[in-house]
């Protein structure tokens, strides 16, 4: 069987979103584009976001500049592609935090949203470098507000079951202002790389938990 791949563009159905130029079919071409996109990882990791190029992507991946383009027509592609895997997780760790709090596991669901949210922050230092430099491109800043926005909808939901009920414009806002203090705080903490101080993390949880105190009290008393 031989190693062609189904040629792609942004309107292809099966890929939503994709700007690949070929989706990789055979197991070989998946096992390049994985190479290509964990060379990408490393590079934002350790070096940041301006050290990465699709020359500099070519050498930490071992391969000859020109596969790259094979799959993946520019920078801004790659970026997009990574901050795409960088949203899954996300995804899957929000998804995993309603699922506890909707079944009653969890009796500080904003204490364990941060510490979540934290240790996304930890484990992805490529997704870290990625959000910190979300102002340097329209994919930077799209894949920062998907993922600020997928939290915030998580939260929402948490909050409509605490509270019974389907919540009104000032638990989606709330929602929103909890992430988005989250997210400042967070990034600072981890700006200088390392381990972030525990402190710093436990006064935000304070802070928020305050917060949302004040929002289902007021949130309960509406419904009642």
């Amino acid at each position: 069987m031989d190693d062609r791949e189904h040629v792609v563009t942004e309107a292809d159905e099966s890929t939503p979103g994709a700007r690949l130029r070929r989706r990789p079919q055979q197991a070989r071409s998946r096992a390049r584009v994985e190479a290509i996109l964990a060379a990408a990882d490393r590079i934002l990791s350790q070096e940041g976001y301006e050290a990465l190029t699709m020359r500099r992507i070519a050498e930490e991946a071992g391969t000859p500049v020109g596969s790259i383009y094979q799959f993946f027509p520019d920078k801004s592609a790659v970026v997009d592609a990574l901050g795409r895997r960088y949203l899954d997780a996300f995804k899957s760790a929000i998804d995993g935090l309603v699922d506890r709090a909707v079944g009653g596991e969890l009796a500080d669901p904003v204490g364990m949203m941060v510490d979540v949210y934290a240790e996304i922050f930890r484990s992805q230092a490529g997704g870290m470098a990625l959000w910190a430099g979300r102002h340097l491109s329209p994919e930077l800043a799209r894949a920062d507000e998907a993922s600020n926005a997928y939290i915030a909808e998580g939260l929402q939901r948490i909050v409509e079951h605490l509270i019974g009920g389907p919540g009104d414009r000032r638990a989606q806002r709330a929602a929103r202002m909890v992430v988005w203090a989250a997210n400042a705080v967070l990034h600072e903490v981890f700006k200088g790389g390392g381990e972030p101080d525990p402190e710093a993390v436990d006064e935000l949880k304070r802070m928020l938990n305050a917060y949302w105190a004040d929002l289902h009290g007021r949130l309960a008393a509406t419904e009642g």
